[in-house]
Order: C-alpha cells, then sequence, then structure tokens
C-alpha cells in the first residue's frame, strides 16, 4: 500500500432545494462583491439564474457568461481576470457544469497573480493564492466540484492544460441532482463515460488495494446500471442522485488512496482529440478506453503483461460478469454502444489526417512515457488509428 497524504476542504451541500435553502447564508461568508461565471443560457431557462440573482440582491454582482465546453483560456479566463483585478472581486460563484467551474479556478488563481495566469496553468509559475470559489454544479460528470483539478484549452496552439492548486478547491459546492433533469441524453451520456473514465484511469495501476477495487468496481456498477434507467425516467430522483454522487467522488482521488499512480493515459490521449476538434470530453473517453486497454494487453511482456491482464480480468469479472481480459474490453465496449455512445472517431468527425501531430503533442506534453504502461509517440499513434 502505497503512502498517501490526503485533504480536501470542500463542504458539499448536497439535495433537493439546498439552493434556496443555505446559498444565502453560504454567500454572506464571503464578501459583497461577487463574479457569476456560467457557460450558455440552460440555467436561465431552467430559472436558476433569476433564483440566484434574487439570492445575491443584497451583492455587488459582476458577470462572465458564455464559457463553453473544453472552457477556453482566450477569451474566458483572460476576461475573468480582468474583471476580478478591476472590479476587486471577493468571491467567485460558478453556477453550471463542470466546465464553468474549471474555467473559474483558472479565474480564480490568475486574480490573485500578476503576470501571465498561463504561467501559473503550465506550471511555470506556483499558485501562491486564489479567490474563494463557490460553486452550483448542474452536471454529473467531471467531479471538479470536489476537486482542485481543472483543463483549460488554449486554441492557437491547440494546447489543452490539466491544471490543479491547493488553493483551488471550492469552498463550498451546492449539488442538487434535481438540476440534471432536463440535461440533453448526450451530455447525461457523456457524463457517465467521463466519471466511469475518472475511476478507471485509478483503477488501472500497478499497486492496488481490495478496499478500493470494491468501491471502485461498486460506484462503476452503480453508473453501468443506473444511466440505464435514466435514459427510460429522465426524472428519476433517485437514480440521478446516486449518479450526481458517483460523479462527485470520481476525480478528487478518494477512489484510490493507497494504489501507486497510472498517469491518467486515456485522458491524456484524450486532450488532444478536444483540444484539436473541441470533441466532448466523454465520448473522446469512451471512444479511447477500449483501444487503450486492448493496445496494452497485446503490447506489454513479463510481469508488467501479467499486470494488465489481472486488472482487465478483475474488471470485467466483478463489474459485468465476464471471464477474460478479452472479453472485459469488449463488455466495456458493448456498454457505451448500447447506450449509444459514439465509439469510433469517425463517429464524431475525425479522420487519419493529424493523427501524428496529435500524437507528438500528447508525447511532449503529457508524460504518458512514465505512466503506469509507458506510452511513446508510436504507441499514441497507433491507438488512434485503431480508434478510427
Amino acid at each position: 500500500m502505497v503512502n498517501f497524504d490526503y485533504q480536501t476542504p470542500t463542504r458539499l451541500i448536497f439535495g433537493k432545494g439546498v439552493v434556496a435553502e443555505k446559498l444565502a447564508s453560504v454567500m454572506a461568508q464571503y464578501g459583497k462583491r461577487v463574479l457569476l461565471t456560467w457557460g450558455g443560457g440552460s440555467i436561465k431557462r431552467s430559472g436558476l439564474y433569476d433564483q440566484v440573482k434574487e439570492i445575491l440582491k443584497d451583492k455587488e454582482v459582476f458577470e462572465l457568461s458564455g464559457i463553453q465546453p473544453n472552457p477556453k483560456y482566450n477569451p474566458s479566463v483572460l476576461e475573468g481576470v480582468k474583471i476580478c483585478k478591476e472590479q476587486h472581486i471577493d468571491v467567485i460563484l460558478a453556477v453550471g457544469g463542470g466546465s464553468v467551474i474549471d474555467c473559474t479556478k483558472a479565474i480564480a488563481a490568475g486574480a490573485c497573480y500578476d503576470g501571465d495566469t498561463w504561467d501559473l496553468l503550465t506550471f511555470k509559475k506556483p499558485t501562491l493564492a486564489a479567490l474563494p470559489i463557490v460553486d452550483i454544479i448542474t452536471m454529473a460528470a467531471t467531479g471538479t466540484e470536489y476537486d482542485p483539478f481543472g483543463v483549460i484549452s488554449r486554441t492557437e496552439t491547440n494546447d489543452k492544460i490539466g491544471y490543479c492548486s491547493k488553493h483551488t478547491y471550492p469552498q463550498v459546492s451546492f449539488i442538487d441532482p434535481t438540476y440534471t433533469f432536463t440535461l440533453p441524453v448526450k451530455q447525461t451520456l457523456a457524463g457517465v463515460a467521463d466519471c466511469i473514465n475518472h475511476i478507471m484511469e485509478s483503477y488501472f495501476c500497478g499497486e492496488h488495494i481490495m478496499m478500493n477495487d470494491a468501491f471502485m468496481e461498486g460506484a462503476i456498477k452503480s453508473l453501468v446500471k443506473n444511466v440505464k434507467i435514466v435514459l427510460e425516467q429522465p426524472d428519476n430522483y433517485e437514480v440521478r442522485a446516486e449518479i450526481f454522487y458517483a460523479t462527485t467522488l470520481g476525480c478528487n482521488g478518494i477512489y484510490c488512496l493507497g494504489n501507486s499512480p497510472s498517469g491518467w493515459p486515456m485522458h491524456g490521449m484524450e486532450h488532444a482529440l478536444s483540444a484539436f476538434y473541441d470533441i466532448t470530453h466523454g465520448e473522446g473517453l469512451a471512444i479511447v478506453t477500449p483501444h487503450w486497454m486492448r493496445y496494452i494487453l497485446e503490447h506489454t511482456t513479463g510481469e508488467l503483461h501479467e499486470q494488465v491482464v489481472e486488472r482487465c480480468t478483475s474488471f470485467g469479472k466483478n463489474i459485468f460478469g465476464t471471464s477474460t481480459a478479452e472479453e472485459a474490453i469488449d463488455a466495456i465496449a458493448d456498454f457505451y454502444k448500447s447506450i449509444g455512445i459514439p465509439m469510433t472517431l469517425h463517429e464524431v468527425g475525425i479522420d487519419d489526417t493529424r493523427i501524428g501531430e496529435m500524437a507528438k503533442h500528447v508525447a511532449e506534453l503529457e508524460g504518458l512515457d512514465k505512466a503506469w504502461v509507458p506510452l511513446h509517440e508510436e504507441d499514441i499513434a497507433a491507438i488512434y488509428r485503431n480508434c478510427l
């Protein structure tokens, strides 16, 4: 069992009606000048925007809207940092999905830094402080509401950077599963795929413990079962709540304390797909996952191969009831197909013209040569081709 040092400062407020019940008292702790960050028009259509503005009526509220999926450094992060500095913002309230909160984390750090915020996101300079963040998460997917991580895209360089700091944990996260009732099916499915892959990135590693295996296998079994129910019953609160609980824990490390690190290779490869082509992150992960599994099963030897076989076999047996490593790979692919997620790059508009460029980008930036199963440029390119 690997040593660990773990702490999360985020307060989770979970359940029906918690925004109306507690947002005012929470926001009272952080000052009068608020930056409200949000994305598209869904929070206006649902009435959440008006509810939040009413709760904040005694505050000075400034707004940054239009934050996109795969949130952009330019304009969103830069504009948010500018507002925070010029208006002397005390606290940022992020309302929306994972992209809004990821973007808000970068803004919160940049607001407390005199240089170029990109220096912080690329770890050229340390993040020494950040504005406090409160969020109302409206999509079950990334788990960003309970971790310090964010992913920001810089389109002019095709960079998609994973960023984190102990200062960018949200102070308080409001999680009301009823906000997910009206999500488009595509977003529900992509969110579940994102969470499953977060867990798999922790599951597929060298050193691991039985308790973590059971925790992660149980979470994925819950997601596999409940997403199918949601497709038939989109307003089933209990099912939506269980999905949200699983996704909230999916990326903050609690599933894998004591395990050795994996290097998160599937995310590393997907980052290039959504940076170069702006595809939906969860769909990209679903496409990459079985092909990464099959590649490492076929291209490892010795003790590492034995570890890969054991991980694949245990994953399939304990989640899908399969018997072999190969059957496990087929099972996860068949599950995604059964719920309607695209399973080839061609289906999401990607051909082979930029595979070499993407593979080089990943090899240089993502550090996958140090992953549990090391991947080099030629390996990454081969996996991409298999995904076509």
